[in-house]
């Protein structure tokens, strides 16, 4: 109270201050799509974004977290993405993680990978050091082109069926 000594430290430590607010120096809501909301276009935020609807188009964001019900039809570039629900197109992020619920068809390139037991992804995943860069934009990798199921014909012929071989059982005791 009466020394001349000044108290230069924050009075709130950055260690206890959420992510978005460490990033952006102010804390914002993250933009919701709920379930109930179909987008078609593309979603840009320098924030958050939490999708539990359908997007039909890129998604770029600091954070994106795709919910257990969401669907994203298109590219996403974002330095975290959460993946809980279904996506089908190129993922670039930092951080990519797979939840046990996820079903990803596309190409991944990430600095960090993870994937939960139960998760499903079909595509490539490569590392770079810097995915968001715009050298790893140029240096996409090919893309992916998902086959349909063949159908299976059941062919009914005149011969009987044969009869499967046959196998002594082997004599214990010998």
């Amino acid at each position: 109270m009466f020394n001349n000594r000044k108290d230069t430290a924050p009075t709130t430590p950055a260690a206890s201050l959420p992510a978005q607010q460490k990033r952006s120096g102010r804390a914002t809501a993250p933009s919701i799509i709920s379930s109930d909301l179909v987008v078609t276009g593309s979603l840009s935020s320098t924030g958050d974004i939490q999708i539990d609807g359908r997007v039909d188009g890129d998604v770029q964001s600091a954070s994106l977290v795709i919910g257990d019900k969401a669907f994203v039809q298109g590219e996403i570039v974002a330095e975290d993405v959460v993946i809980r629900g279904r996506v089908e197109g190129a993922i670039r992020a930092r951080k990519v993680q797979l939840c046990a619920t996820s079903h990803v068809e596309g190409n991944i390139m990430h600095e960090s990978f993870a994937v939960e037991t139960g998760a499903f992804f079909d595509g490539n995943c490569r590392h770079h050091d810097n995915p968001l860069s715009e050298e790893a934009s140029a240096s996409r990798m090919p893309a992916v082109e998902f086959a349909k199921t063949p159908s299976i014909q059941m062919v009914r012929t005149s011969e009987p069926p044969r009869p499967a071989a046959s196998v002594a059982p082997l004599k214990s005791g010998a």
